[in-house]
């Protein structure tokens, strides 16, 4: 990849605590996207393990990797953020730094975002059909997508999937928050946007210990659920004239 050129694709991975999660995954991912413009932004959050030698020596194989680092565990939402800001591509792929979800198929949520327009108004999210997580987080996650459903009404059966495909300009003119990246569904629809479905993979996590618990999966986020809500009905998205300005419309 020309450095001197932006990449199309921006492939943003928020990791804590994963050091033998995360080169496998950029190895995985490198596969995935091999023949496309891409590169890969890495966010060490705060890890107290190796992630950071894990990631420096991934860098030596991969020229496409590019990582920044909190000097503290922000969580991943802020990760995320942090990760989509240094991001030079216009197209944002995100992913969990476990190895739970398939870089294979983010060729699949990349193509199905350009062939319906693409632009800043259109959010495709992963939907892991087949769980393969402990029964606990199956319940949890269950009962928060429903609860949040019900609420936001974001049209999407599984916000908690990590596997996501968006504009960094749409991302960047969001709200940002803790938990954000569990509500980005509801965030495009509220800026007028449009959200899509499709069924990817889902692997057990094999390694590393998971970061999420029944009382930061579930309680937490019906929480914030009503802070979304204050969010959506204050939010303004005027119809334009058709005869505004051509520059002022939506494209």
């Amino acid at each position: 990849m020309n450095v001197d050129t932006a990449p199309e694709i921006a492939v943003v991975v928020p990791a804590h605590n994963e050091a033998e999660n995360v080169g496998p995954l950029i190895d995985e991912i490198a596969t995935a996207l091999k023949g496309r413009s891409f590169e890969m932004v890495f966010v060490n959050d705060g890890s107290t393990d190796a992630t950071a030698k894990a990631l420096a020596v991934s860098g030596t194989r991969h020229p496409e990797l590019r990582v920044v680092r909190h000097k503290r565990a922000c969580g991943q939402s802020t990760a995320i953020v942090s990760g989509v800001r240094a991001a030079r591509a216009g197209i944002i792929v995100t992913m969990d730094g476990d190895g739970q979800n398939d870089p294979a198929d983010a060729p699949a949520l990349i193509d199905t975002y350009k062939d319906n327009g693409g632009g800043d108004f259109l959010l495709i999210a992963g939907h892991r059909v087949n769980r393969r997580d402990t029964w606990l987080k199956r319940v949890s996650s269950k009962v928060a997508n429903g609860v949040r459903g019900g609420l936001l009404r974001d049209a999407t059966p599984d916000t908690g999937c990590g596997l996501k495909v968006f504009s960094r300009q749409a991302f960047l003119h969001m709200p940002a928050f803790n938990h954000m990246h569990r509500f980005l569904p509801a965030l495009m629809i509220r800026a007028g946007g449009q959200v899509q479905s499709v069924p990817v993979n889902h692997r057990p996590r094999m390694l590393g210990v998971s970061k999420y618990g029944l009382w930061n999966r579930l309680w937490v986020g019906i929480v914030d659920i009503f802070g979304v809500i204050w969010l959506i009905r204050r939010a303004a998205n005027p119809e334009l004239d058709e005869s505004s300005n051509s520059e002022g419309k939506r494209s």
